[in-house]
């Protein structure tokens, strides 16, 4: 559109000074003419009766034209006047400054009837005469604008060559040739104007169909990487590229959905598969207990059942992240508040028999939050039972609850654990990932990555810090509904 204004001027400038210039080269072509006939009447002017002639033709012209005009001959005295303007004080006094003068005037006192005439540098008349004298006749006026000039001076030599005897002086008003040069320049620009804005109409419509299939995969994209393995483009308007590459996009959307499907498939299928054997076997080891005699043996047949059980359980993580993976289910709204306070009311009593502290505060009645199904409880579940297993006993677990500035809900759960080292903070969201100090701790090192993937899956987020003095803070972001 820059570029379309940009012509349009290009366009409409030159042709407005065009036209301006041929409304000049017009407005001095018609009154050279008339001064040329004043000039052959000057020329054959012999007897009072010619004089009286030329009086009368120029008073008329004045009369009916409001200009001035002003006969000389070679030694600069007035012959004939009429009119008033610049043209009429150049004759009598080049060295004046033009005024604007009305009055009335007969041949004969040189006096005439005129209209006011604008105010015009005394140099440009006393110019036009002096080249007159000299035999030439004005061929160039200053070009016409709608400001001005008022009134442009014209000059015609009376003879030719040798035979010079004066000069016919003509002050004329511009007011109908400006004008003329103004409705054409408004009209120049009315049809810039509308040439633009069909022009910007197309642009914009162009633009919109171009943009559109754009949009749409830019929307695509910002879905499959929110999880969401599902979306696809469906814009089919745009220029065949774009309709190619959309297609494209969806033949290696699908190929990924399906990749990373059967990957979370295996992995869903083998936990699941590996379950009822390695249940079988913890059932057959606690069977075997009671006929083991107590020494080294029963203290292997203890530690087999312990790394069986753990094994259990890390199956049923690995299980739990390929559901929440697999990003079957949309994100509805639900009430954080309440899941938060089902959650602590629930572990109150586990804290309680590990000799901790939990507590809930800043609790609002309600707090709308658009989640996957159960996802706050889930998560909440996740870091309760995280710090369950870290913060020494005697510790204090705080839940915090509350509406962001931009709107998003926020749970929040503090500490004064051991925490872990600020460069670690990261690594804690990773599968598997355990802080070295924390190596013998029971657990499969998968809750906080589950619980960090049912935040994304939900269009949040779970961000970890530490806390002053000491201990961990998690806080668990979720979008409005």
């Amino acid at each position: 559109m820059v570029l379309m204004g940009a012509a349009a001027l290009l366009l409409c400038v030159p042709l407005a000074d065009a036209y301006a210039r041929g409304r000049t080269e017009h407005l001095l072509l018609q009154r050279r003419s008339e001064a040329v006939r004043f000039a052959d009447l000057a020329d054959r002017m012999r007897t009072a009766a010619d004089r009286a002639e030329l009086s009368a033709e120029i008073v008329r012209y004045a009369e009916l034209y409001g200009a001035g005009v002003v006969v000389v001959d070679t030694a600069g005295e007035t012959i004939a006047r009429a009119g008033a303007g610049p043209a009429s004080q150049a004759a009598t006094d080049p060295a004046a400054d033009a005024g604007t003068d009305t009055g009335d005037a007969d041949a004969a006192t040189g006096t005439g009837t005129g209209t006011s005439a604008a105010p015009k540098a005394p140099s440009a008349a006393a110019e036009a005469r002096r080249r007159a004298l000299t035999g030439r006749s004005t061929d160039r006026l200053p070009t016409l604008r709608p400001w001005g000039p008022r009134t442009v001076v014209l000059a015609e030599p009376v003879g030719r060559d040798e035979r010079v005897s004066g000069a016919v002086l003509l002050a004329v008003p511009t007011d109908a040739a400006r004008r003329d040069v103004a409705v054409r320049w408004s009209l120049i620009a009315a049809g810039a104007v509308t040439a633009f804005a069909a022009a910007a109409l197309v642009a914009a419509g162009i633009a919109r169909w171009l943009m559109r299939p754009l949009l749409d995969l830019d929307r695509a994209v910002e879905r499959l990487t929110a999880g969401s393995l599902q979306a696809r483009a469906v814009s089919d308007t745009g220029p065949p590229e774009l309709r190619h590459l959309r297609q494209h996009f969806n033949t290696m959307a699908e190929a990924m959905a399906d990749s990373i499907g059967r990957q979370r498939d295996f992995v869903a299928d083998a936990s699941h598969q590996l379950r009822n054997p390695l249940a079988t076997l913890v059932l057959q080891l606690e069977n075997v207990e009671p006929h083991i005699t107590p020494g080294p043996g029963l203290t292997e047949h203890t530690r087999a059942l312990d790394e069986a059980e753990r094994l259990e359980e890390l199956l049923d993580g690995l299980l739990s992240l390929a559901r929440v993976e697999s990003g079957t289910t949309e994100p509805s709204d639900q009430d954080v508040a309440q899941a938060v306070r089902d959650r602590v009311t629930a572990w109150t009593p586990v804290f309680r028999a590990a000799g901790l502290r939990l507590t809930a505060a800043g609790l609002p009645e309600e707090l709308r939050a658009r989640a996957l199904p159960d996802a706050a409880g889930r998560i909440l579940d996740a870091l309760l039972d995280n710090a369950v297993k870290f913060v020494p006993r005697d510790g204090r677990v705080e839940v915090f609850a509350a509406r962001a500035a931009d709107g998003s809900a926020v749970v929040r759960v503090t500490d004064d654990g051991p925490g872990a080292p600020e460069d670690q903070l990261a690594l804690l969201l990773r599968r598997f990932a355990r802080s070295p100090k924390h190596q013998n701790v029971r657990g499969s090192g998968l809750g906080l990555a589950i619980a960090d993937e049912l935040a994304r899956g939900s269009g949040g987020g779970l961000d970890l810090r530490g806390n002053v003095p000491h201990g961990l803070i998690v806080e668990l972001r979720l979008p409005p509904p």
